[in-house]
C-alpha cells in the first residue's frame, strides 16, 4: 500500500538533532518511509498514485512507541493481586494463577494486550512469557511488531524447555513479513545455573539471536547471587561469558559502579520499568548514570499484574519525574530524551535497524496524535511537552505499523474489541 499523510502540524522525527518539521507530509511505500518534507515541497499532481490519503490537520506525528519489556498475557491478571510484598505476591497469587493458564488463554490475553498497546500508540513490544507460539499467532494476526522469547526458569523448564525455546526462536524469527523477531530468555541469574546459562549463550550465538533477561531487579536477588557465587549478578553473568552475545537486560536497579562499567563495555541494552519497580517496591534504577556511561535505555511496562496497564505515555512521564525527584534535579530526562527512549533507543535496545525514527528509508511505524481534541494541548507553546507532561494516550488517533493502518480515528481495524473483552472476561473468571 502507498500512503500519503498530508497537512501534519508537526513531525517529531526523533532524529539525532531533534528535528521537527512543521506543516509537513509523509509518503509511505511498501512499508517504508519514502519521503518526508514540508507541505510546500509536495507535488500535488502525484496524489493520484496513492492508495490512501490521510489528512492530518491538527495532528502531530511521532515514531511508533516501543515497549522493551513486558509479559503480554498477564493482562488476564489485571487487578487480581495488588499491594502485596513481592514474595507473597508471587507465591500466593501470581504463580498459582499462571499454573492454571491453558494454551489458548495466552492467545486471548495477548490479544487484549495488543489491543491496549495499539490504542495507546505502541507499535512494537518485547515479550518474555510462556506458550510463545500462541503469542506469536496473535502478533501475526493483529499487525503489530514484536520481539518474542520463551521465558526459561531452569527448575521448571530444564532441558525440555530449552529445546522448545530454541525451536520457537528458529521457527518464528523474521516471520510475519519480518514483524516478528526472536530471542532466548533465561529468566534471571538466580533462577538459572551457571551451566544452564552457558548453554543458552552458546545456543543464542549458534542460531544468531540476542538474549532477554531480568537483571538486578531486587536487593534480594543481589543477596542470593552474592551468597551463592560471591559476586553481583552482573559479575556472575560476566564470568559465564553471558555478554558475548547481544543482551537486553530488564530493570537493572541494583548496580554498582563496576557493574555499570561491564554493561557499558558490552553494549548491553537496558529496559527501564519505573511503574512496575515502584508498585512492587523494588527501587529506583539510576538511569541517568547509566545514560552518562553511554548505556542505551528503552522503556518498558513490565506485565500488567505489576503496572497495571501498558500505556507508555504514562510510563514516560513517571520515568522523567522519578529521576528528577530522586536526584533533586529538574533538568534530568527532558522531553526529547523521553521521545528517544520510547522510539529510536528502544529500537536499538531490541537490535532492530532502521526503526524508531521518522526518516526516509526507515520502517513506517508511526502514530498520529490529535492536538485539537482536549484542553491538555492548549496553549500550543510546546506540543512535545504537552504530549508527555500534560496529555495522555487518549490523544492517539491513528497508528500505522509496517506501512499499514491498524488504528484509524481511534477505531481498531485488525480485531473486534468487544469479542476480545468478552473472551478475556470469561476466561479470567474461569481461571479464578
Amino acid at each position: 500500500m502507498s500512503i500519503l499523510i498530508e497537512n501534519i502540524d508537526e513531525i517529531y522525527t526523533a532524529d539525532n538533532d531533534n528535528k521537527v518539521i512543521k506543516n509537513g507530509y509523509i509518503i509511505i511505500n511498501n512499508g517504508i518511509i519514502e519521503k518526508i518534507n514540508k507541505m510546500k515541497e509536495i507535488q500535488q499532481e502525484n496524489k493520484k498514485q496513492f492508495d490512501k490519503i490521510i489528512d492530518a490537520e491538527d495532528k502531530v506525528a511521532i515514531p511508533g512507541l516501543i515497549n522493551t519489556h513486558t509479559h503480554s498475557s498477564m493482562t488476564l491478571l489485571r487487578g487480581y493481586a495488588d499491594d502485596l510484598p513481592l514474595k507473597e505476591w508471587l507465591e500466593t497469587k501470581i504463580w498459582p494463577f499462571e499454573s492454571r493458564l491453558r494454551k489458548d488463554d495466552f492467545y486471548w490475553g495477548t490479544k487484549l494486550a495488543i489491543l491496549e498497546m495499539i490504542k495507546t500508540g505502541t507499535t512494537t513490544f518485547s515479550d518474555m512469557y510462556f506458550s510463545m507460539d500462541e503469542i506469536a499467532k496473535a502478533v501475526k494476526e493483529t499487525g503489530i511488531r514484536a520481539v518474542l522469547s520463551e521465558g526459561l526458569i531452569e527448575e521448571n523448564d530444564g532441558e525440555k524447555g530449552l529445546q522448545n525455546s530454541i525451536r520457537f526462536a528458529k521457527e518464528w524469527n523474521n516471520k510475519a513479513n519480518g514483524r516478528i523477531k526472536t530471542m532466548l530468555a533465561p529468566h534471571s541469574p538466580y533462577t538459572c545455573s551457571r551451566e544452564y546459562l552457558k548453554r543458552i549463550v552458546n545456543k543464542a550465538d549458534e542460531i544468531g539471536v540476542p538474549i532477554h533477561t531480568h537483571l538486578a531487579e531486587t536487593e534480594n536477588e543481589v543477596k542470593i547471587t552474592k551468597e551463592k557465587y560471591g559476586k553481583s549478578p552482573t559479575k556472575f553473568l560476566e564470568d559465564v561469558n553471558f555478554f558475548s552475545v547481544p543482551i537486553l537486560a530488564a530493570h537493572c536497579i541494583y548496580l554498582d559502579e563496576s557493574d555499570m562499567e561491564i554493561l557499558a563495555e558490552n553494549n548491553v541494552g537496558v529496559a527501564h520499568n519505573p511503574l512496575s519497580n515502584m508498585k512492587l517496591g523494588s527501587g529506583i534504577a539510576n538511569i541517568t548514570k547509566l545514560i552518562d556511561k553511554g548505556i542505551n535505555i528503552g522503556l518498558g511496562t513490565d506485565g500488567v499484574a505489576s503496572n497495571n496497564n501498558l500505556d507508555l505515555f504514562e510510563e514516560a512521564k513517571i520515568a522523567a519525574y522519578l529521576q528528577k525527584v530522586d536526584k533533586k534535579d529538574p533538568s534530568l530526562i527532558n522531553t526529547n530524551d523521553l521521545l528517544k527512549m520510547l522510539t529510536i533507543n528502544g529500537a536499538k535496545v531490541l537490535g532492530i535497524d532502521n526503526l524508531g525514527k521518522l526518516k526516509e528509508k526507515y520502517i513506517a511505524d508511526l502514530v498520529l496524535l490529535d492536538i485539537n481534541k482536549s484542553s491538555y494541548f492548549y496553549p500550543h507553546h510546546n506540543n512535545l511537552s504537552n504530549i508527555f507532561y500534560s496529555s495522555n494516550s487518549n490523544s492517539v488517533n491513528t497508528v500505522i505499523i509496517d506501512g499499514k493502518v491498524v488504528l484509524e480515528d481511534g477505531n481498531l481495524l485488525t480485531m473486534e474489541e468487544n469479542k476480545v473483552f468478552q473472551e478475556v472476561e470469561r476466561r479470567a473468571s474461569e481461571l479464578v
